[in-house]
């Protein structure tokens, strides 16, 4: 937690309750990409009295500070994740809402190139492939809480 507290006091935000407390959940949940209600729902479940309109402007604060990174992965739906500092892309399960992070160098080497071709340079991309799961026993296909958003 001290590292939470000097890490929001560095970003120029107070170091309140509510913030330490998601920033907590983002660090410690095994599930990494999280949306508003998720993040709500959690805190209910601890008996957190964080309203979803402070879960919600906390998140932006927190994207704003380049803290999380946000993501619009399906129907317009905002999930969020710690920013790691490491590029990343997604595989987007659309049967069960399943996400998967994936780097390939070989991918990364191509889409440079790609830009350069046409007189281009990356300085930021976002790569999420939207699939369909093929394992017939996922547990979140069938209706399971699971990653499902």
């Amino acid at each position: 937690m001290t590292n939470d507290l000097k890490d929001l006091k560095a970003l120029g935000l107070k170091a309140t309750s509510q913030r330490l407390r998601i920033l907590e959940l983002f660090r410690t949940c095994s599930q990494r990409h999280l949306s508003a209600d998720d993040v709500h729902r959690l805190l209910t479940k601890e008996n957190s009295d964080v309203g979803l309109a402070t879960v919600y402007r906390v998140l932006t604060q927190f994207v704003e500070s380049g803290l999380l990174e946000r993501h619009q992965f399906e129907s317009g739906k905002s999930v969020y994740e710690l920013k790691a500092g490491e590029h990343h892309d997604h595989l987007v399960c659309s049967t069960c809402g399943h996400v998967e992070e994936f780097y390939d160098e070989n991918l990364e080497k191509r889409q440079n190139k790609i830009a350069k071709d046409r007189g281009f340079e990356i300085n930021e991309h976002a790569l999420y492939l939207f699939v369909d799961c093929l394992n017939d026993a996922c547990p979140r296909r069938h209706g399971a809480e699971g990653d499902k958003r």
